[in-house]
Order: structure tokens, then sequence, then C-alpha cells
């Protein structure tokens, strides 16, 4: 059986996101687990998931500080 190809629009969001974690993580003193998880319960990552490409157009200062209001939002306390 043959393995599914990504099309670049996947390729692009898996790309961001993979971009996106770590920055979150050193921006809050976090190392890339506790980040992934913090962002999983708190709403994070389904933001990213929605909102990748709109994001993706921005200084990432602004797409980390987003994912901070979005968990801040749903309970988050970091």
């Amino acid at each position: 059986m043959k393995a599914k190809e990504l099309n670049k629009e996947n390729r692009d969001e898996i790309s961001f996101i993979s971009f996106i974690i770590p920055e979150f993580a050193a921006a809050y003193k976090m190392n890339m687990q506790e980040a992934y998880r913090y962002l999983k319960q708190y709403g994070g990552i389904d933001f990213l998931r929605e909102n990748w490409w709109a994001l993706h157009t921005d200084n990432p200062f602004w797409a980390v500080r987003d994912m901070f209001e979005i968990c801040r939002q749903n309970g988050g306390l970091k």
C-alpha cells in the first residue's frame, strides 16, 4: 500500500506549527513537551490548526501572543 502524500497546504501547515511551538516554548520559558501539552490542553493547538494561514503571515511575536491569549481565555495560567 502506497503512503498518502501530503499536499502543499498540509506541508505548509505542519511547517508553520513545527516552527511556532518552539517559539511559544522559548517565550514562556517552557521545554517543547510542556509547551505542546499546554497548548493542547488550553486550545492553542486547535487555534493554530484553524488559523495557521493567517498567523503565518505576521510576525511570530503576534502569533505567540494570540496563542497565549487563547490559552488564557480557556483557563491557562502561563
